[in-house]
């Protein structure tokens, strides 16, 4: 006779392997539009902020989003985007509206050639913005034209590169080798909008002390189990990028390292995670999660859509066979970021905290982060008076 403990066997499995290889994560958080409309109106937040856009590469779509000859309309720093994807597969950005009457090319318009066909005349704008066809016209005015930004596609992202003084990229996002040769796969991913600084995210790095206060507690357990886990956060440093010979390496990175322990009875490490982050730019990280099964990655995307108004990704990436584990991890990273996120929907930016010597880890992030805005960075004032 089949035992219950044979028949659950025969049942989970499938739904295990089912998990583990071939479900993949797809953890989406937004804010409802009365949290949206706050965000906007909530002037506290804006008093004493920094610029609401840095310098710097910020993903905007993932590569699978875009197929080819396909234009997607993205929000993106202030700008509204037509980007497109040509039959060959090349990406390019152009600002939405064209020119002529003011129609959204990434609404209905089409890719022909390397160009962007507007859906309301037919006018055709090529990659550098310039236009290139007016079917009823034998001319083309001087002025026809829309602003082009510049595009890259790596670590299967779109990116677009964003400088309030137009200036050229002196840096660009690596490709990590396991994702480029597909050695390492996407398991999941998750995203957020969040109503907060863009700042506010990465300088979580450096404030080491949030770690066992917010993440101390345990997932899930905690409420009616208390004191049965806990996590332990321990050697944790940032500090900005250095060559292997300790002098001065990439000046737009900077790198946090710390070991994750979920305890059991307050005495027995269960799970050990070492961390390696790389925050490149003001909104892209690289993390390399190190355990006892196997590594594995994951990508943070942080950008400004509008001030105040934040997505912000992670895909985790590891090879088929740690799929199961990865996956597990993962869930409990989406988890642990909620707890993040409902602070940053709620707190105000402080130019200047009130910082413990303690805490001078964050007074050097500030600093490094400051290389990314610029003289004419857009300020939340400014754009609200531009608005007005």
């Amino acid at each position: 006779m089949i035992s219950w403990l044979e028949i659950l066997v025969w049942l989970g499995l499938p739904v295990l392997i089912y998990f583990g290889f071939f479900w993949r994560i797809n953890w989406v958080r937004h804010l409802d539009h009365k949290k949206r409309f706050y965000a906007r109106v909530d002037y506290r937040r804006s008093r004493q902020c920094n610029p609401v856009y840095p310098n710097g590469w910020f993903a905007i779509l993932d590569s699978h989003e875009l197929k080819k000859k396909e234009v997607k309309h993205v929000s993106a720093l202030g700008e509204n985007l037509a980007v497109y994807r040509t039959k060959k597969g090349e990406v390019h950005i152009l600002d939405a509206y064209c020119p002529h009457l003011g129609a959204n090319m990434a609404e209905g318009g089409k890719v022909i050639g390397n160009c962007l066909q507007c859906p309301f005349h037919d006018w055709s704008f090529r990659p550098d913005g310039n236009c290139d066809n007016i079917p009823y016209s034998n001319k083309i005015p001087p002025n026809a034209k829309v602003r082009a930004w510049k595009s890259l596609e790596v670590n299967n992202l779109i990116f677009m590169w964003y400088h309030a003084e137009m200036e050229d990229p002196g840096w660009y996002p690596e490709p990590i080798a396991q994702i480029a040769d597909g050695s390492y796969r996407c398991q999941g991913r998750n995203e957020y909008h969040i109503s907060a600084h863009i700042q506010e995210i990465p300088e979580n790095g450096a404030d080491w002390a949030h770690l066992t206060a917010l993440h101390g507690p345990a997932i899930l357990v905690n409420s009616f189990l208390p004191g049965l886990f806990h996590h332990s956060w321990t050697a944790t440093d940032w500090q900005p990028r250095q060559s292997h010979d300790g002098t001065p390496g990439c000046p737009h990175e900077a790198y946090l390292t710390l070991s994750h322990d979920v305890v059991l009875f307050g005495k027995f490490s269960i799970l050990k995670l070492h961390i390696t982050a790389v925050q490149i730019g003001p909104g892209y990280v690289h993390l390399t999660v190190n355990t006892s099964v196997g590594p594995m990655f994951i990508v943070q995307t942080v950008t400004p859509i509008e001030p105040f108004l934040l997505r912000v990704t992670h895909s985790v990436y590891c090879a088929p066979w740690n799929a199961l584990f990865g996956k597990i991890i993962f869930l409990g990273e989406c988890i642990m970021f909620e707890r993040d996120v409902h602070i940053w929907n709620h707190k105000e930016f402080l130019k200047n905290p009130l910082l413990l010597p303690e805490e001078k880890k964050i007074k050097a992030f500030r600093k490094w982060y400051s290389q990314f805005y610029s003289p004419n960075s857009p300020t939340y004032q400014s754009i609200k008076s531009l608005e007005w």
